[in-house]
């Protein structure tokens, strides 16, 4: 029994010791304070890729902090977009608020969990968002996997909508107002680049 014991906590501490190890922290202070830069497309052309009809509806330039990152292999999206990245920009970008804020992903969701709220819950909601990213090339595919959770990211390209001959489809919100279904943007990533700490100036 006491072997055991000893196993199970030395179970605990390797893997209290690998999440740290994948979780950047840049300490406190804003480091992503401007909202995402959007403009409309009015008459963009589809392309195909990977089998699908790509639509571009906006283009589409953030800079945040990576709150959470799921990476999935199973469904039609998987094909597309193997990793969502739940992000975080203005005052979800500063630690001081996270560290209040318990966030989780799974189903191509992004959850999150408060027991006092830091900031109000408005601007948390429109603050942060789950985004679905489409890499364009094996260069953005190697970079988004190299991305950890703490990181601040850098990316632009379009907000896309996503068909498939069979019917299937994929939309991307437009907005970072919404919440709940449908409210998560789908990205076709065409630069991707994680800031080095040095880079990072917060402000308060």
């Amino acid at each position: 029994m006491k072997e055991l014991t000893i196993i199970i906590l030395a179970a605990i501490i390797l893997w209290f010791g690998f999440l740290r190890k994948n979780e950047v922290r840049l300490g406190s202070g804003v480091f992503a304070p401007d909202p995402p830069k959007q403009e409309s497309l009015v008459s963009a052309e589809s392309f195909l890729f990977e089998g699908y009809t790509i639509t571009p509806l906006a283009s589409f330039d953030i800079k945040a902090k990576v709150l959470s990152r799921k990476n999935y292999r199973r469904g039609r999206a998987a094909d597309l977009s193997p990793t969502d990245l739940a992000l975080g920009w203005g005052r979800m970008s500063d630690e001081r608020v996270l560290d209040s804020i318990k966030i989780s992903q799974s189903g191509r969701w992004y959850r999150w969990r408060v027991d006092t709220f830091p900031i109000p819950q408005r601007e948390l909601e429109t603050h942060s968002a789950n985004m679905h990213l489409i890499p364009a090339n094996k260069s953005v595919l190697s970079a988004i996997k190299q991305t950890r959770k703490g990181d601040i990211v850098e990316f632009s390209g379009s907000l896309v909508k996503v068909h498939a001959d069979d019917g299937w489809h994929w939309n991307s919100s437009l907005t970072r107002a919404d919440t709940g279904g449908h409210a998560c943007e789908v990205v076709w990533v065409e630069n991707f680049m994680v800031w080095a700490k040095t880079d990072n100036v917060p402000s308060d």
